[in-house]
């Protein structure tokens, strides 16, 4: 009996050892193995931030209901215009923090008032109706919290960084996608390995044309109706397991990928893994005006994954061609001309 449990346990299937994306450009291992090793930090900073964000409710509420009361307690000779303009600073940065809690540009908007309402404290010292014991205090308190929203500012800043789909500061963008696909892993590397085919399920891909032997020219649709293009290679390749590539010197954007195909749990299907790291033409603003137009590249994955999952598991891809509909919205009818159907 236990010789055969043992032969059970050997037969299981090797998992593929993971390395780091092979390309020309700057590469890291993915940035969501970190990020977990590290949540137990990543949580305890997002709790600072939503305590200074509350802190900044708070804070503004007062002063926005009271500005005569806050400015006598802090010491300062504030008119109740200006005090509730602070006010209503603060509370725009509490509800951006509470309500954007992985996005550190609140917490630096804290920053840049904590260095206002020290300036102010500052100029109210000099005041003839100042009350120096009160300014002091508050000025210690306002450096205190300053302090913290640099801290909190800067380790937010840290994990969010390398996070997938963010610009990081060399100019690269990194997202990682995986779905489980009710298929064989040899099945799903064929199809991918298809590099002509790929259109048919990565809905931004305008055509691939294999080259040469581990060489091919990529169409793809940009933002607003563009085109980019570019030339890849194989980098490495694993049937069953691995297959990875690169942009070549000379192309339109710089960009590098893998897809893995991994065994699902109890051998039931794949998990099939993509990695892409690319750079966008224009740096940040080319991501920033991409998200515009909805067509960022980690959602532009998720679903491409979804239509590869609904191809190879039955053969087809489902559209609303012919299917019964409403009647069509005004400025529809008016756009085509009648209520086709």
């Amino acid at each position: 009996m236990q010789s055969i449990q043992r032969r059970q346990v050997t037969s299981l299937p090797r998992q593929p050892q993971r390395r780091a994306l092979p390309a020309k450009i700057d590469t890291q291992s993915p940035r969501h193995i970190a990020y977990a090793s590290d949540r137990s930090e990543v949580q305890r900073d997002q709790q600072i931030a939503r305590g200074l964000g509350w802190f900044s409710i708070g804070l503004g509420l007062s002063q926005l209901l009271a500005p005569r009361e806050v400015s006598r307690a802090i010491g300062v000779d504030a008119s109740p215009v200006l005090m509730r303009t602070i006010g209503l600073r603060e509370l725009a940065s509490g509800i951006g923090i509470l309500t954007q809690p992985q996005e550190p540009a609140w917490l630096w908007s804290r920053v840049a008032g904590d260095a206002m309402d020290l300036s102010l404290l500052g100029t109210s010292l000099a005041s003839e109706n100042a009350e120096p014991r009160n300014t002091a205090f508050a000025t210690v308190a306002v450096a205190g919290v300053t302090a913290l929203d640099v801290y909190a500012a800067n380790q937010l800043s840290q994990h969010v960084q390398n996070l997938p789909g963010r610009v990081q500061r060399d100019g690269m963008v990194r997202v990682e996608r995986s779905l489980a696909v009710n298929r064989p892993r040899e099945e799903c590397y064929r199809m991918w390995h298809d590099f002509e085919r790929l259109p048919r399920f990565m809905a931004h891909l305008e055509s691939v044309k294999v080259t040469g032997s581990n060489r091919s020219h990529w169409i793809a649709r940009g933002p607003a109706g563009t085109r980019v293009e570019w030339d890849a290679e194989i980098t490495e390749d694993k049937p069953d397991e691995l297959l990875a590539w690169r942009s070549i010197d000379g192309s339109q954007i710089d960009n590098a990928g893998q897809v893995r195909f991994l065994p699902a749990p109890g051998n039931r299907g794949t998990i099939v893994e993509v990695t892409l790291q690319y750079k966008p033409p224009a740096g940040t603003l080319g991501a920033t005006v991409a998200k515009l137009f909805r067509e960022v590249p980690e959602t532009q994955i998720a679903e491409d994954l979804r239509r590869f999952k609904r191809l190879i598991e039955t053969g087809e891809l489902p559209t609303t061609d012919g299917q019964p509909h409403g009647t069509r919205p005004a400025w529809y009818r008016t756009a085509i001309g009648g209520d086709r159907r």
